[in-house]
C-alpha cells in the first residue's frame, strides 16, 4: 500500500537560524528539537542532559501519602503483603521491582500473577481468596486494578486492604481502595500522567524510600522500569525518558541476572537500546504468560544467580519460539477470514473470531492485522463460556473512543488510544461487530485512508557527518512521541551493492545527485524495489540513521522506511 509522506511543520527561517547558533548544532537537528517543543535553550539542556532531579517528588501523586502510610503499617506490625501485579511484561517487572525491594526488609511477602486462561485480565476473585487463604491483609496491585471495584469490595470483606498503582483510564467512580495511585484520576495533580504500570510502582517505593529508608537504594531497579517503559509503548518523554535514560545504562553496565541471561539467550551483543528492549527481551518475558504462566517470568526476575536466571531464561526462550510459530499461524488464518468475506474485505474495521485461536498471541495478532489491513482490529476467541480478546489501532485513531462506544454489549475492557482488552457475551458478538463497524466509520477520516509517514525534513547527503550523528544520538533513547527522526533525499540512485535478501530486503549503496558522500541503505521487506533499482531508476528515500559496527569499526548507514520512484 503506497504511503502518504506527510513532512512536520519546521520553524520560521530567523528563528531557526537563531536556536541553531544558541546551541552551536547545525538546522535540521534544531528543526527536529523546534518541532517536539523544546524551542529555548534551558529545554534544550534538560533534553540533552537528563538527571534524577528531573524526577518528579512521588508525593506529588494523589494518595501517596495514604499508600505509605498503610505500607509502613503493614512493615511495623508484620502483616503479610500480596505484590499482586498483570500476566504482561509491565506487570510481572512491575511485581519484580516491588517485591524485591521490599523483601529485602520485610520477609512476609508473597507475588501473585494470575494465569491468562482461568482467571483473565486484572485483579481476580480466585487471587484474592489465594490472599485471604493465606493470611494476607494487604494487597498492592500492579498495573491493574483501576475498574476492579467488585473485588476490592470482596477483599475488604475478608479483612483485606489494597493499594492500587495503575495507569489505565479510570472510570469516574475508583474502587474504595486504601490508596489508589493513577495519574489519570481526573483530580490527581501528579504532572508526568503517561508512567508504565512498572513507573507507577517505582513512584511508591522511591515515596515510601523518601520517607522511610534512603531514596537512592531504589534506583538499582531502573532497568526493570525501563524494561516495562519501553515493551508497553507508552509515550518516552520527560519523566519516562529520564527512566529510561539511566535504565539503559544500568541494564548494560550491570543487569538483574535475570536479565543478564536474557540478554545472553537472546543473542545480543551490542548496547540494548529501546529497540532491542522491544524485540529481545519483552517478547521472552511476555511468552511465559501467553504459553504457560506468567510467575515464570517473575522468578526468572528474581533470581539470584546467572545459573539459576539461565534456566528459567531458556524455558522462557523455548516459550516464544512456540509463540512465535503460533501468532503467525493465527494471523495468516485471521488475515485469510477477511479476504474470504466480501463485506469484511471493504470495511473500515475488522472483528475477528475463531474459538480454536490461543489467547495468548491475540494481542499480537491484532496488531499484524491492524498494520496489514491498516484499519482498527478486534481479535477474539473463546474462554470460559465468553468472547474475549485484544483490540489495535492504526496511526492517529482513538481505539478507546471508538469501543467505550460499543460498552453496553461488553462485559468489561481496558485500555487506550492505540491497544486495548475486551469481554462480551458470545451472543453479542454480531451486534458489536456492527456497532463497532458504524462507530469506526462515523469517526473515520479520509486522511486515514491510506497509511502515512511522518517525515522530519528533507536533508543532503553532504550534511550527514560523524558529527551531525554524534548529536542526533543524544536525542536517544527513541520511542514513542519521541520518535527516531524520519529524513528524506531525493535525486538518489544505486551507487554499488545491490542485493536482495532471503528475496525481501534489499541493501545498496546509494548516491545524491550532487553529492560526494555515500551511504549504506538497508531495506526489510522492500524487495519489490530491486528491478528499478537495478535498471539506474531514481528515487526520494525516507529514511533513519543508524550506526552499524562491524569488526569493532562504526559506519553510518540508513534504515529505509519508504522508496518513491521518481522516473
Amino acid at each position: 500500500m503506497q504511503r502518504k509522506w506527510i513532512y512536520a511543520p519546521l520553524p520560521p527561517v530567523q528563528e531557526w537560524e537563531t536556536f541553531s547558533k544558541l546551541l552551536n548544532i547545525n538546522t535540521p537537528l534544531t528543526g527536529i528539537l523546534w518541532q517536539r517543543g523544546i524551542q529555548n535553550v534551558a529545554r534544550a539542556q534538560a533534553f540533552f542532559r537528563p538527571s534524577f532531579q528531573q524526577l518528579h517528588d512521588p508525593f506529588l501523586m494523589k494518595n501517596m501519602e495514604a499508600a505509605v502510610a498503610r505500607l509502613k503499617k503493614a512493615i511495623d506490625e508484620g502483616e503479610k503483603i500480596l505484590i499482586y501485579g498483570d500476566y504482561d511484561v509491565d506487570g510481572t517487572t512491575s511485581v519484580a521491582l516491588v517485591y524485591s525491594y521490599l523483601k529485602t526488609f520485610h520477609a512476609h511477602c508473597s507475588f501473585y500473577v494470575p494465569d491468562r486462561y482461568s482467571e483473565g485480565y486484572g485483579i481476580s476473585f480466585e487471587g484474592v481468596k489465594w490472599a485471604a487463604q493465606h493470611n494476607h491483609t494487604l494487597i498492592i496491585a500492579l498495573d491493574v486494578g483501576i475498574k476492579s471495584m467488585d473485588k476490592v469490595k470482596f477483599a475488604s470483606e475478608r479483612g483485606i486492604d489494597f493499594i492500587i498503582c495503575d495507569h489505565h483510564l479510570p472510570d469516574e467512580e475508583v474502587p474504595t481502595a486504601v490508596a489508589v495511585l493513577d495519574p489519570k484520576q481526573s483530580d490527581c495533580n501528579y504532572p508526568f500522567k503517561e508512567l508504565s504500570g512498572c513507573g507507577l510502582g517505582f513512584k511508591l517505593i522511591q515515596a515510601f524510600a523518601k520517607k522511610h529508608r534512603d531514596e537512592e537504594e531504589v534506583f538499582q531497579y531502573l532497568d526493570l522500569v525501563t524494561v516495562s517503559i519501553c515493551s508497553d509503548i507508552v509515550p518516552l518523554v520527560e519523566e519516562n525518558r529520564v527512566l529510561v535514560h539511566f535504565g539503559l545504562q544500568k541494564l548494560n553496565q550491570n543487569p538483574l541476572p535475570g536479565l543478564k541471561a536474557l540478554k545472553q539467550i537472546a543473542d545480543v551483543k551490542t548496547e540494548m537500546d529501546v529497540s532491542a528492549v522491544v524485540f529481545a527481551l519483552g517478547p521472552r518475558i511476555n511468552a511465559a504468560g501467553r504459553m504457560e504462566h506468567a510467575k515464570t517470568a517473575v522468578e526468572l526476575l528474581l533470581a539470584k544467580s546467572c545459573e539459576e536466571a539461565l534456566d528459567l531464561a531458556a524455558e522462557l526462550n523455548h516459550n516464544n519460539t512456540t509463540r512465535r510459530e503460533l501468532d503467525i499461524s493465527t494471523t495468516e488464518e485471521a488475515m485469510a477470514s477477511v479476504w474470504e468475506d466480501e463485506e469484511m474485505r471493504g470495511a473500515k474495521s475488522a472483528v475477528l473470531f475463531n474459538n480454536a485461536w490461543n489467547k495468548g498471541v491475540l494481542g499480537i495478532v491484532a496488531s499484524r492485522c491492524a498494520e496489514k489491513l491498516y484499519r482498527p482490529t478486534v481479535v477474539l476467541t473463546e474462554s470460559n463460556q465468553k468472547l474475549t480478546g485484544s483490540a489495535r489501532s492504526i496511526p492517529h485513531f482513538d481505539l478507546y473512543k471508538a469501543i467505550d462506544s460499543c460498552k453496553e454489549l461488553l462485559e468489561n475492557f481496558g485500555g487506550h488510544h492505540f491497544a486495548a482488552g475486551l469481554t462480551m457475551k458470545p451472543e453479542n458478538l454480531l451486534a458489536f461487530r456492527k456497532k463497532f463497524e458504524e462507530t469506526v466509520s462515523a469517526l473515520w477520516q479520509e486522511e486515514l485512508h491510506s497509511p502515512m509517514l511522518e517525515v522530519n525534513m528533507q536533508i543532503n547527503f553532504d550534511q550527514i557527518t560523524p558529527k551531525f550523528f554524534s548529536v542526533l544520538k543524544q536525542m536517544a533513547p527513541f520511542g514513542p512521541f519521541n520518535p527516531n527522526p524520519v529524513f528524506s533525499a531525493s535525486h538518489v540512485t544505486v551507487h554499488d551493492g545491490l542485493a536482495k535478501y532471503q528475496e525481501k530486503h534489499l541493501a545498496f549503496v546509494a548516491r545524491q545527485q550532487g553529492s560526494y558522500s555515500v551511504f549504506k541503505v538497508i531495506g526489510f521487506d522492500m524487495s519489490e524495489f530491486y528491478e528499478p533499482l537495478r535498471k539506474g531508476v531514481r528515487c526520494s528515500l525516507a529514511f533513519s540513521i543508524e550506526e552499524n559496527i562491524f569488526n569493532n569499526v562504526a559506519t553510518l548507514q540508513f534504515r529505509l522506511k519508504d522508496i518513491k520512484l521518481e522516473e
